[in-house]
């Protein structure tokens, strides 16, 4: 099974054009007022737009960077702003979060190796603990907190768990 496509909610489709056209994705449907889809440059995913007034509940869209620093430095010049800068996490990606103008969540990231599976890299130093997941193979080294975005709170993520996590 392989993604071929995301979509996200939009409450006007111009500025969210503008938006991931800005981010460098590529059009390749334009149905403005109602929908739009895009390419996106590097691999064979598509990204789309749907027109709805039910927007930022809980959607983050991982955009994946070689030069994270660049892309940001980047992007800024063209005029986005940023809700944080890139920053290293503790499950091993250095990532920076934008909103798009619908308010839906956009992190830009840079993960190496730690890609697909974080877990491998620090096996020796993660902490098997986790009373609220019950299944998968990471179960035991994360747990399901809040999310950010624009309604704190509602939304859920896992986190990692590291050995300065946990007090002793």
């Amino acid at each position: 099974m392989r993604l071929n496509q995301v979509t996200v909610t939009a409450v006007d489709l111009d500025p969210a054009w503008d938006f991931y056209c800005t981010l460098g994705l590529v059009p390749i449907v334009d149905a403005r007022p109602h929908y739009a889809r895009f390419y996106c440059p590097d691999g064979e995913s598509t990204f789309s737009l749907d027109l709805g007034d039910q927007v930022g509940r809980g959607t983050t869209v991982y955009f994946e960077c070689d030069d994270l620093d660049e892309a940001v430095r980047r992007l800024k010049a063209d005029g986005l702003q940023f809700a944080s800068d890139p920053e290293d996490k503790s499950w091993l990606w250095l990532e920076a979060e934008l909103f798009d103008p619908s308010g839906n969540r956009v992190i830009l990231y840079r993960a190496g190796e730690n890609r697909l599976n974080p877990l491998e890299a620090q096996s020796d130093s993660l902490i098997p603990i986790n009373p609220f997941m019950e299944y998968g193979p990471m179960k035991d080294y994360v747990l399901w907190e809040p999310g950010y975005g624009p309604d704190v709170g509602t939304s859920w993520c896992l986190r990692m768990l590291l050995p300065s996590d946990v007090s002793g």
